[in-house]
């Protein structure tokens, strides 16, 4: 028995609409996640491609080809755009723009008359548009693989699904059809497109949600002014973890900084935090970590070294702050810097009495004179 295809047609414009109306709402919550709005726009763009295309049976008509051939490819178009903003979170007109090209190739045919050129054609750019759309997931696949790689697939398989509908097309070598195309391709691609749609949906919100969480928690870890990690970031990474003969922990104290806040206003202290933070990340080794504790105070943690690495780091880092010239609204002004070093042990000593023995490191600095480094007496790996 044939399959009825007005159901599947309508099957897949419900889902594409509900899909399209569940993007629109998490874009409400995600002002951010700008892709979730093209995307819903492509899916309006389908949406409506269905429904031109369900009254184009009923009444074939040049119009009517136009416009569903025109909607199809423009919905697809978009989609491709909201793959590249998903993965780069750069602007989706390149991407739609250059899918859109695909208007000048297909619409010609159909208005002149020769439809089935036209879906020939039609088919054809859907399913290059759909590869092309999957292989923006692909290149993506490193943030969540098992998600993106599923995407990838299902956009890869519906696009099959338009390249079959192409083949039987130009097997049969009709120009001129005077109807919409009937065959086995078309009902397996709409069954192919119905479910590959519940899975791409399933699979893209699971993706989109995790995105969300590990921005959510990258916003809770990190310092807003500074991008560095912030107090509670540096004791998740090693507060309950044993320090090491060779590792040290580094307390960095901005020397007089209330002073430059009142002078200068807290704009300029801003300032002066970012700068410092640019110089202590610019100093860094891939296994080191870098905080800010609070205040005008960050700590440096570095792994597998020695006394005599840590002290020229933290030098390097006070001289070279010590020299800048930091410009801000209210002129221009220098400011200095005093640390505090200490190591664990052998045994292992817990990251608080490491991180206090730093900080009585730094206090001695400040009460020596400041814009200065000194060692704990635990800064020799035993």
């Amino acid at each position: 028995m044939s399959l009825d295809y007005t159901s599947l047609l309508l099957a897949v414009g419900f889902s594409a609409a509900c899909l399209s109306l569940t993007l629109f709402g998490m874009w409400l919550t995600a002002r951010t996640e700008r892709f979730l709005l093209t995307w819903a726009l492509s899916l309006v763009f389908v949406v409506g491609d269905i429904f031109v295309y369900d009254a184009y049976i009923d009444m074939p008509g040049r119009l009517l080809g136009v416009a569903t051939l025109a909607l199809l490819l423009l919905g697809f178009s978009t989609m491709l755009g909201a793959a590249y903003q998903f993965r780069t979170g750069g602007s989706p007109l390149p991407r739609a723009l250059l899918g859109c090209v695909s208007l000048a190739m297909t619409l010609p045919p159909m208005a002149l008359g020769y439809d089935g050129l036209g879906f020939m054609f039609e088919n054809l750019f859907a399913a290059l548009l759909l590869f092309a759309t999957a292989f923006e997931y692909w290149r993506g696949r490193d943030e969540a693989p098992a998600l993106t790689i599923g995407i990838t697939t299902l956009y890869s398989a519906t696009a099959v699904s338009f390249m079959l509908c192409a083949a039987v097309l130009a097997w049969d070598g009709k120009l001129v059809l005077g109807h919409a195309p009937s065959n086995w391709a078309e009902e397996l691609s709409l069954i192919v497109v119905i479910a590959s749609m519940t899975g791409i949906g399933a699979l893209s919100l699971a993706l989109n949600q995790g995105r969300l969480a590990r921005h959510h928690r990258r916003n809770a870890l990190t310092d807003p002014l500074t991008g560095l990690l912030n107090r509670r970031a540096l004791f998740d990474l090693h507060g309950h973890l044993p320090v090491g003969a060779f590792t040290a922990v580094v307390v960095f104290d901005l020397d007089n900084f209330k002073a430059i806040n009142d002078e200068f206003g807290h704009a300029a202290g801003d300032e002066v935090l970012k700068v410092f933070a640019s110089e202590l990340a610019g100093n860094l080794r891939q296994t080191d970590v870098a905080a800010r504790m609070g205040g005008e105070e960050f700590a440096l943690v570095l792994k597998r070294t020695l006394p005599e690495t840590v002290e020229d780091t933290a030098e390097r880092i006070r001289t070279a702050f010590a020299t800048r010239l930091i410009e801000t609204e209210t002129g221009s002004l220098r400011c200095t810097v005093s640390a505090g070093f200490a190591f664990g042990s052998k045994e292992g000593l817990s990251f608080d009495k490491v991180l206090s023995a730093a900080d009585k490191a730094l206090y001695d600095a400040k009460r020596g004179g400041r814009n200065r480094v000194t060692a704990s007496p635990f800064r020799r790996a035993s």
